[in-house]
Parts: structure tokens; C-alpha cells; sequence
């Protein structure tokens, strides 16, 4: 166990705080937001601010990261004497992402211990895996508990956003044509989550956004239960007075508990559009 040394890999996507990224065991391969004239690294080259204010004159396409930054990161994991490595991606049912570190670590890295973990999960959601991974990390554990209880995390982990239209994910093919076609024309606004397979689903809907932003409150409530260990935290897209008094709601239900709080990255931005606010909660063992 000694020789181990463990770095952690996520993705852009999976929303890991950015304090989290400032560590010197953790990497993050950015996913790509390609506009007619140009394509940025997500998360480095452009923020979620940026696309937000681009919105009303273009909607940029995203993409997996580029296999190059792909073998360049790894490399610099490798480089700096890591044997292990953590990785950590939003859903495979989602996203490539998954699929294209795996090919890379087999095919270029076989030196590497790798552990893929797919977190059925996006944004916050995967994020607050990333999270759980550097507390683990920190208290020293083995290679093999740490994947252990961060796959035993995973059907425990939920996240439930909100967002003030479907036109976003209806241009990037996220849903269903008649979904968002419905849910705008009756000002229904849906809470929407991931599925056992890491898919998005309705979870309710609600007539107007403060009603559905409320119902978020409930979820994790009820996702929460009788619980006594749990991890919440709080994403927006441009919504960061409304994400901030959900956290506030959720602080005095939850006295003393520590809410991460922070926008979602610039390519999930891409497909939600501004006003979403998301809660991910994480039961963990009590």
C-alpha cells in the first residue's frame, strides 16, 4: 500500500470544484466547445460566464476532449511518478468521455494501475464523487478501498436540476423534440435527473420555475431520509442568486453541514442555458 501513489483524473464535465483541481494529485482533461470561428479547452481557455453572454448570438457544439490532451495529461500523471490513478467521468450514457480515457490508458498507458469509474452522473453530480475521492485520498486509504467505496457511492449519489427552458437541451438533442416542445408552451418546468444507466429522465414537473426549484429541495430531502452522513452540494448556470438561497434553505435544514457551492462548467452551460440551478446529495455510510 505504501508504494501506491494515487492521483485522481476527472473530466470537465464532472464539476469538481476548482479548489479540488488546485491539489497537486489531481488532473482534469477539458472537454472541447467548438464555435464556427474557434474551439476552446472547457473550464481553461473559456468560462461559464463567457458562453452564457455568447448564447443569444451562437449555440456552440461540444465535444470529447482532443485524444492529444488525452495522452499529454496522462503523460504528465505518469511523468510525476504516479502508479494509480482514480478515474473519474460523467456518465458513460452521456458522454464519450468515459470510453476515449479508457482507450487511451489501455492502448498508450499499460503501465498505469487504472481504475474507470463511471459515475452514472453529471455535472455536480460526478463532481461530489470527485470530492469524496480527495477525502478518501487524503486519509491515506489503499488504491482498492478507495475504488471500493466510491463504487459503492455511486447508486447512492444523486443530482436534480432545474432549468428555466428545455430549449438548450432540445438543441443538443438531449431530450425529446416533444418534451421541450410541451414543456415550454405550458410553462411546465421539470426537475430532471440521471437514471440507473447515467440517462436524463423527468423526475417531476412543476408550473413555473420557483415551484420547480423548490421541488428540488424536497428530493434531496427525501433522498437524504433518516441519514445522518451525507454530502450536498449546489451548481448554477446563471443562477447564482437563486442557487445561493437553495444552499441557504438547505443550511438550516442541515445546520453545520458543509455545502459545496459552484457554477456549472461552460460546456454543460452549452446544453442547459442559463438559470439552472442543480443539488447533488451523496448518502454516504452512517
Amino acid at each position: 500500500m505504501n508504494n501506491e501513489k494515487i492521483a485522481l483524473l476527472v473530466d470537465s464535465g464532472t464539476d469538481l470544484p476548482a479548489k479540488y483541481l488546485e491539489q497537486p494529485n489531481v488532473f482534469m482533461v477539458p472537454l472541447r466547445i467548438i464555435y464556427r470561428d474557434a474551439q476552446y479547452r472547457d473550464r481553461i481557455d473559456i468560462s461559464t460566464e463567457e458562453v452564457t453572454a455568447r448564447l443569444q448570438e451562437e449555440i456552440p457544439s461540444t465535444s470529447l476532449p482532443d485524444g492529444h490532451e488525452l495522452e499529454k495529461i496522462i503523460g504528465e500523471i505518469r511523468d510525476a511518478g504516479f502508479t494509480h490513478v482514480i478515474t473519474i467521468t460523467i456518465s458513460a450514457g452521456l458522454s464519450g468521455t468515459f470510453n476515449a480515457l479508457r482507450l487511451m490508458f489501455q492502448q498508450e498507458f499499460p503501465e498505469l494501475t487504472v481504475a474507470m469509474l463511471d459515475t452514472k452522473n453529471i455535472g455536480i453530480g460526478a463532481g461530489i464523487q470527485g470530492i469524496y475521492a480527495c477525502q478518501l485520498m487524503a486519509e491515506g486509504l489503499s488504491f482498492a478501498t478507495i475504488v471500493e467505496k466510491i463504487t459503492a457511492s455511486i447508486p447512492q449519489t444523486k443530482v436534480y436540476f432545474s432549468v428555466a427552458t428545455l430549449e438548450y437541451l432540445q438543441k443538443g438533442g438531449r431530450i425529446g423534440l416533444v418534451s421541450a416542445i410541451l414543456g415550454n408552451a405550458l410553462s411546465l418546468k421539470p426537475v430532471i435527473s440521471c437514471n440507473e444507466e447515467g440517462i436524463y429522465y423527468t423526475v417531476s414537473k412543476s408550473r413555473g420555475l420557483n415551484k420547480s426549484r423548490a421541488k428540488l429541495i424536497s428530493l434531496v430531502e427525501a433522498h437524504i431520509g433518516q441519514h445522518r452522513n451525507f454530502r450536498i452540494a449546489v451548481a448554477h448556470a446563471g443562477a447564482h442568486e437563486a442557487a445561493e438561497e437553495a444552499r441557504e434553505i438547505l443550511l438550516q435544514k442541515y445546520p453545520g453541514l458543509n455545502i459545496e457551492f459552484a457554477p456549472i462548467s461552460p460546456a454543460l452551460t452549452v446544453h442547459t442555458g442559463p438559470g439552472l440551478v442543480g443539488i447533488a446529495v451523496q448518502v454516504l455510510p452512517d
